[in-house]
């Protein structure tokens, strides 16, 4: 066994700048796209950062991941696709039919540049690709698409909030979920994606932001008690940049209780309708076991103890790159804060093992990488005496612990 870890974040962030995604959308969309893109402002205070050129410049990116220990990551989307009035991870569903079609053209724009920058450093960089729930057949036959690109690992969709269109749980969506089955293709969810339109008040930036999480925690439950996992027992979900590990063994505590209230004659609250849950072979936390993956960026200390209140072999680290809240360029200080006292076998399962089990990557062909790269056992396994005086990763923040 090799002296080194080889990483693979299993959460970083990327995407084209405005003028970037213009070859990747249909000719008939090229009229819309100018008039679109004269007029776009980000909103975003990192798009004017100096290393926002990070999201779309691959070489310099590839040499910032190399120098920080990583091998490999996961991209998630992070610029403006066109058409959107902001980021579509942190955006909300399309209201009409004409919205959507505007939409959707400029997430197959980025779902197509995000196979091409992939493919930029093969075998060492994988996509997640965004969908809409809005129309299931579009949504399939994206993922068919995506099935034939080996740069594609994963498909990103946001939950759906109240009273807009139908509930994830809905059997509306099931050809989606045997789609995603049959192609071997886990559904990804991140913070951020999903949650509600909130009025223009001063008060919505941080009560959006509190909840982000919530709206995507939200679908786990919706999918444990519509039965979607019953239904698609393969169906792989992966719950990202969420808050740790700690949360998802809380919740299925939480959810077995639920449960229990519903088919337990002593309870009153049997007295509902429980037919959804009388004949349910699995608890809630057995789903969560079978069914869920962790995406745990950041996994600050305090939240590594609590590994094992899930299933270990679904726990991924990431490193959240290029957000301000991430790791880089501090990704081995972060490792020896949280991981310096666990078993190094578990050390290489959160730092890249589980990952490559999940999204399909080479991990004897990222271990020659790793050889090159990635940080000694010996390094990560020795406890971090200095915090990193310019890092501001949570990781190192004893206040964010109390949000989790």
């Amino acid at each position: 066994m090799s002296d080194r870890l080889t990483i693979i974040s299993a959460d970083t962030h990327g995407g084209a700048d405005v003028a970037g995604y213009r070859p990747y959308l249909a000719p008939e969309w090229h009229d819309e796209f100018a008039a679109w893109s004269a007029t776009f402002e980000s909103a975003w205070l990192d798009a004017d950062d100096d290393n926002f050129f990070m999201n779309y410049d691959s070489d310099r990116r590839l040499a910032a991941l190399e120098a920080d220990g990583i091998s490999a990551e996961v991209v998630f989307p992070n610029t403006y696709p066109p058409f959107f009035p902001g980021r579509s991870l942190a955006g909300t569903l399309p209201t009409t039919r004409e919205e959507f079609v505007r939409r959707w053209a400029g997430l197959a724009a980025h779902n197509r540049w995000l196979v091409d920058f992939c493919r930029a450093v093969p075998g060492r960089r994988k996509g997640v690709i965004q969908l809409l729930p809005n129309d299931v057949d579009a949504a399939v036959a994206e993922v068919r698409w995506a099935a034939e690109q080996p740069e594609i690992c994963g498909a990103l969709l946001a939950s759906v909030p109240p009273n807009t269109i139908d509930p994830l749980y809905s059997a509306v969506y099931d050809p989606l979920w045997a789609a995603l089955v049959e192609v071997g293709m886990p559904v990804v969810t991140h913070a951020g994606g999903g949650a509600p339109t909130l009025p223009d008040d001063p008060a919505s930036m941080p009560i959006l932001i509190y909840e982000y999480a919530f709206w995507s925690h939200r679908t786990i439950w919706h999918l444990i008690f519509g039965g979607v996992f019953e239904r698609h027992p393969e169906l792989q979900f992966v719950a990202t940049e969420q808050g740790g590990c700690k949360w998802l063994g809380a919740l299925g505590v939480a959810l077995d209780a639920k449960f229990d209230a519903l088919t337990d004659p002593k309870k009153q609250t049997v007295k509902f309708d429980n037919s959804a849950m009388v004949d349910r072979p699995m608890r809630p936390s057995d789903y969560l076991q079978r069914n869920c993956w962790l995406g745990a960026s950041f996994l600050q200390p305090h939240d590594v103890p609590h590994r094992h209140d899930v299933n270990f072999d679904h726990v991924m680290w990431g490193a959240d790159f290029p957000h301000r809240e991430g790791t880089t360029p501090y990704t081995r200080e972060a490792l020896r804060a949280g991981l310096s006292d666990v078993p190094v076998d578990e050390v290489r399962s959160i730092v890249g093992g589980a990952a490559a089990n999940l999204y399909g990557f080479d991990l004897a062909a990222l271990d020659e990488v790793a050889a090159r790269v990635g940080p000694t056992v010996d390094e990560i396994a020795t406890p971090l005496d200095r915090v990193p005086p310019d890092s501001t990763s949570y990781t190192f923040l004893p206040e964010y612990q109390a949000t989790y």
